[in-house]
């Protein structure tokens, strides 16, 4: 069965069990309609899920209760039961046991996703936190995943046309500058690149990138970084066949008729490209990690303990990040298909996803 009409097992880690992350989850998978599209296989219990789906009111979704996740059945929700005891459910704060079941949900999920028992992973949200408490020191999925797999990532926020990456994240405002350099600008340009063209399909992506300081620098008056290290990093990234434009100041940059005429945008810190992403595109917002050899991808909010057990919580986030696994996953394995072959330009639906094989290779730049 080719990959386009293959139906794909998606990995689903529940996070917080007293966050609204398996709210979210249940939601999503209400209707019954949508397994047409892909099989779930969610790591959890079946009673844990039973006991959250009526107090949620979601009685018409049943689960397949399964042991392996290789066991999945097409057509179902399929539940590896990773433990058999009751849990003890405390809605909107963490817990030792929330954190343990968090944990052991991840792990087994990407347990299942390295032995390619699912094809992709979405995960809840969790509390990391509270996961520092067990000797994981990490801030987020993109950081434990880099840990687990031994590969390089970095953190993409994407909603339809709207892609943001970065050049510093999890990182203090007033270590930002000296963070930067025109190096790593210049690897984060040609990271953002090959994923713009290998997983969403866009043959000549333009990517903007934003200045640091205000009105981006004003040439000087408000800062040299730009001079030093921003503007240099564009044109040498542009000199080796990457269409990098800018600095741009993101106070101005984010109005529709800008930041729609570019594929992706490098963001210099966590606030600048986090604020003008969740405004525009909140509900539908997805947090994909890039840079991996699997896919993972998860909704762009945290465990919102100040709703969870409510029943309120809004699922579109979630949805929307297990299609965008989805699409990524296939646009993938469709560009690696395509520079398989001898072809040096062909059409994907209407597409024109020609292999320039100008660019710069890994470690050029």
């Amino acid at each position: 069965m080719s990959v386009k009409n293959h139906k794909l097992k998606i990995g689903i880690s529940i996070g917080d069990p007293n966050g609204i992350g398996i709210e979210v989850i249940l939601k999503t998978l209400q209707n019954k309609e949508i397994l047409d599209f892909f099989t779930p296989v969610i790591f959890a219990s079946t009673k844990l899920l039973s006991y959250q789906k009526n107090i949620f009111g979601l009685n018409s979704i049943y689960f397949q209760g399964i042991f392996k996740a290789e066991e999945a059945v097409p057509g179902k929700i399929n539940v590896v039961n990773l433990w058999k005891d009751n849990v003890s459910i405390n809605f909107g704060v963490s817990t030792n046991e929330s954190i343990k079941i968090s944990k052991a949900s991840l792990l087994a999920a990407v347990d299942a996703l390295k032995q390619g028992w699912v094809d992709v992973l979405v995960t809840a949200p969790l509390n990391w936190e509270a996961m520092q408490t067990q000797g994981y020191n990490f801030l987020n999925h993109t950081e434990f995943l880099e840990d687990i797999l031994k590969e390089k990532a970095y953190l993409l926020l994407e909603n339809n046309e709207l892609r943001i990456a970065f050049a510093t994240y999890n990182t203090p405002i007033s270590k930002v500058p000296e963070t930067l350099s025109k190096e790593l600008i210049k690897k984060q340009i040609k990271a953002l690149h090959t994923t713009l063209i290998q997983d969403f399909c866009i043959e000549k992506p333009k990517i903007a990138v934003l200045g640091l300081n205000p009105h981006a620098g004003e040439n000087g008056l408000l800062g040299k970084e730009e001079i030093s290290w921003i503007e240099p990093a564009i044109r040498e990234s542009f000199d080796r066949g990457i269409l990098s434009f800018g600095p741009y100041s993101a106070d101005s940059f984010f109005s529709p008729n800008i930041y729609s005429s570019f594929d992706g945008i490098l963001a210099m810190y966590h606030d600048q490209g986090l604020i003008p992403f969740k405004t525009l595109a909140y509900e539908y917002g997805v947090n994909f990690t890039a840079g991996l050899s699997v896919i993972h991808t998860a909704p762009n909010h945290g465990t919102v303990y100040s709703i969870a057990g409510k029943g309120i919580a809004d699922a579109k986030s979630f949805k929307q990040a297990i299609f965008d696994a989805i699409k990524i996953y296939k646009t993938r394995n469709e560009y690696v298909n395509l520079k398989s072959n001898t072809l040096q330009k062909t059409k994907i639906e209407g597409i024109d996803v020609t292999i320039d094989e100008d660019l710069p290779e890994e470690g050029e730049i």
